[in-house]
């Protein structure tokens, strides 16, 4: 019997995705390289704990015998189980193969040592890698674990505090243990730095200069969708009443403006749950209102 051309059509479409799976897995295994050289060559062997899981498996690594790979997965373990009790086994799979990768090739690439001695040149090397390589893995719908998991799970208990304070908070403190623990303020002020370049160059690799994305999705599931949206990503939206041209059939179309980093997750819920949807993602330089900026208090 010939195939119809919606069957067709769902063949396409699953096998476009089969592809993208291979592909992204293979992003993620050559960001997981990256992530672990910028660690084991450039800020473990200079004692530079740059916040984070990284920085507390280095800082254990000095008090310890275990290596830092080691720490680094054993750290994110009972992360990991609280991020499946909280969202659920298919959001970490990919986070899980990531963590395992950096733990591993962290340890292998440890034997080589320091390319650099230079602080500052560790810094501004080990920041840079580091943030290509959490740029392409958070494009590839994975996450490198840790304190990513713990602030969403914090934001569930206490949705008023916002995330890039969370994020600061946690890193301030890691840094300032490291130079107590490690006994040398100048190294945890190039880790403070390299927390800082991270962000920064993050920033760059992702979306360049804008500050948000604007997305419109038109999808015959925009409920399903928007509900992806709300509970996923605590962002908000908004419908609007369409009407497409040519068919005249009432449209509902999705409006929401989303934080840079949590862009690459949005448009992988609309993949997920409607390969077909019509989106526009468009940039956004300047966005005022809860969640953004205060209007008058920005401009001061």
């Amino acid at each position: 019997m010939a195939k119809s051309e919606k069957e067709w059509e769902l063949e396409s479409i699953q096998k476009k995705t089969w592809k993208r799976q291979v592909w992204d897995y293979f992003v993620i295994t050559a960001a997981s390289f990256i992530y672990a050289v910028a660690i084991a060559c450039f800020l473990d062997p200079n004692s530079l704990a740059p916040g984070g899981v990284t920085g507390i498996a280095i800082i254990l690594n000095r008090l310890t015998d275990m290596e830092t790979g080691t720490w680094i997965m054993l750290l994110n373990i009972p992360i990991l189980l609280l991020g499946i009790w909280k969202f659920g086994l298919r959001f970490l799979v990919s986070t899980l193969y990531c963590t395992a990768l950096v733990s591993l090739f962290t340890n292998l690439l440890a034997p080589f040592g320091a390319v650099t001695q230079d602080p500052f040149l560790a810094s501004l090397a080990g920041s840079t890698l580091m943030a290509v390589g959490l740029g392409f893995i958070f494009k590839a719908g994975a996450t490198s674990g840790g304190t990513d998991i713990i602030v969403k799970v914090i934001r569930l208990k206490m949705p008023y505090l916002k995330t890039g304070a969370i994020f600061l908070i946690t890193d301030a403190m890691i840094v300032t243990a490291s130079a107590f623990v490690l006994k040398n303020v100048e190294r945890a002020i190039y880790a403070g730095l390299t927390v800082f370049l991270v962000s920064r160059i993050l920033d760059l690799v992702l979306y360049g200069q804008d500050e948000a994305k604007l997305f419109y999705i038109i999808s015959d599931r925009y409920e399903a969708i928007t509900k992806r949206l709300l509970e996923d990503l605590d962002i908000g939206v908004t419908h609007i009443q369409g009407r497409g041209g040519y068919s005249k059939e009432a449209k509902q179309v999705i409006f929401c403006a989303v934080k840079k980093r949590l862009a690459p997750k949005a448009e992988d819920i609309v993949r997920q749950e409607d390969p077909s949807a019509f989106m526009i993602v468009t940039s956004a330089t300047e966005i005022y209102g809860e969640g953004y900026k205060s209007y008058f208090g920005e401009k001061l």
